[in-house]
């Protein structure tokens, strides 16, 4: 029997089976919009300002479908859809902010922090959360599950930052990010379910990491606490983010360039 050939694929972030030229119209909360064959609900939403809440989405980042706030109604589909890894169709119809979303994004709020320790009075982040804010902004005044208070470790060894595995909401920004932008790949996740938390290699301590360039890019985009910077006080950690429109540019650029090359 013969094997056969694998060739890896030049192009992974090139979609084949979209058409990008290919111009679809569709409506988003009974306005009509247009949009490219590859384009995801989250992204003509915001060309067209309609707010749709994330937390793992990050211009510039691949899409991970991560946080599942980001769920829209489509007419005629059974379940919810994350609308981040969602792509349009022809006369599709689909509603962002209907009783049966907001309920279900606030379900989600009150999950992630009853799944960890997310305390915001001792947050360093406290004031400049992504979290935080949506918590407000979906009107969530409550959890109405019982907290589990898992004894998460934090790992200090590093020289400049820290993690607060308390903190995490498993956004995969900081695995992304190390990955695409950066080109270490210093950080994963590990474990399933409740029991997932983002390691660094192969689940050292960060001090003592090998592929970490220390570029401090995973801190600037985690949206809560998790990972900060050394000497910070409560409410004293703001992100910054400058770097990512530039980077975001050079990654389009990049993948004009492969799909030019694979003509």
């Amino acid at each position: 029997m013969t094997t056969p050939s694998y060739t890896p694929d030049p192009t992974p972030y090139v979609r084949r089976d979209v058409n990008p030229v290919r111009i679809l119209t569709f409506t988003i909360d009974g306005r009509d919009v247009s949009a490219r064959e590859d384009e995801t609900i989250l992204s003509v939403a915001r060309q067209n300002g309609i707010f749709i809440p994330t937390l793992c989405h990050l211009d510039g980042l691949s899409e991970r479908g991560a946080c599942r706030l980001c769920i829209v109604e489509v007419k005629g589909a059974p379940k919810l859809l994350p609308s981040c890894v969602t792509l349009p169709r022809q006369d599709m119809e689909v509603t962002t902010n209907s009783d049966r979303v907001a309920d279900y994004r606030r379900k989600i709020l009150e999950l992630m922090y009853s799944e960890r320790n997310h305390v915001c009075s001792v947050c360093v982040s406290n004031g400049h959360c992504e979290l935080q804010n949506l918590s407000v902004v979906l009107g969530m005044t409550h959890v109405r599950y019982d907290y589990i208070y898992p004894k998460h470790a934090i790992d200090a060894s590093h020289e400049r930052f820290s993690v607060d595995h308390n903190r995490c909401v498993l956004c995969q920004r900081c695995v992304r990010v190390c990955d695409e932008i950066e080109g270490a790949h210093t950080w994963d996740v590990m474990g399933r379910g409740i029991t997932s938390r983002v390691i660094t290699d192969l689940n050292q301590p960060w001090g003592s990491s090998e592929t970490c360039t220390g570029c401090g890019k995973c801190v600037q985009v985690c949206p809560t606490g998790a990972l900060s910077e050394k000497g910070k006080s409560v409410a004293e950690m703001i992100k910054r983010r400058q770097f990512l429109p530039y980077l975001q540019m050079m990654r389009r650029e990049g993948r004009r360039a492969v799909a030019e090359g694979i003509r």
